[in-house]
């Protein structure tokens, strides 16, 4: 990872990898804001991302995510918590890249189907995206969707087995040095 004063902290990754959960603990640790993508895209379209996918498609919401995404990226110490495929834009990656660290939280696919399993929400938040049984869209999602996480990520932090407060360890450990620091006058 370069050595910039990050403005901004990126979490990406499949779904259930632990974005959401992690992006408030993380940014309350570092006494700065936390935004979560997909609740922006709510806010902004008033509907549900299941509702946007199902009566407008997944380009439409692709660009709407794109737009918001490139909104909070303009804010100041802030971290982000990304939908799965926000990394499907090139634009999206760069622009993520441009203003900070971008951590990728990896999980293993039965570790992400017991977390999309025990998460009532998201069923019911979230669109199935392919026409396949939930275990086999994981396994095709993450091989289109791996080495574009990879090509964006600056650090992976594997979440198998981790609790919340440790994925916030992990990345803290490597993030901390580059993290400004309020300077008294």
């Amino acid at each position: 990872m370069s050595i910039y004063p990050l403005r901004a902290i990126s979490l990406i990754g499949y779904r259930g990898s632990g974005k959401s959960s992690a992006a408030p603990l993380l940014a309350e640790r570092l006494g700065w804001e936390w935004v979560d993508v997909d609740n922006e895209i709510q806010l902004l379209t008033g509907h549900s991302i299941r509702h946007i996918f199902e009566f407008d498609g997944e380009i439409a919401f692709r660009d709407v995510e794109s737009v918001v995404l490139s909104n909070i990226c303009f804010r100041e110490h802030v971290v982000i918590a990304t939908g799965g495929g926000a990394v499907l834009k090139p634009e999206n990656r760069q622009r993520m890249r441009e203003v900070g660290a971008v951590v990728w939280l990896q999980a293993s696919i039965q570790t992400l189907w017991q977390r999309i399993c025990s998460d009532p929400r998201s069923a019911a938040m979230r669109p199935a995206l392919t026409n396949r049984d939930p275990l086999s869209e994981i396994e095709l999602l993450l091989s289109e969707r791996e080495p574009l996480y990879a090509e964006a990520a600056t650090l992976v932090v594997n979440t198998d087995g981790l609790s919340t407060e440790r994925i916030v360890d992990e990345i803290l450990m490597e993030i901390e040095p580059l993290v400004p620091r309020e300077t008294s006058a």
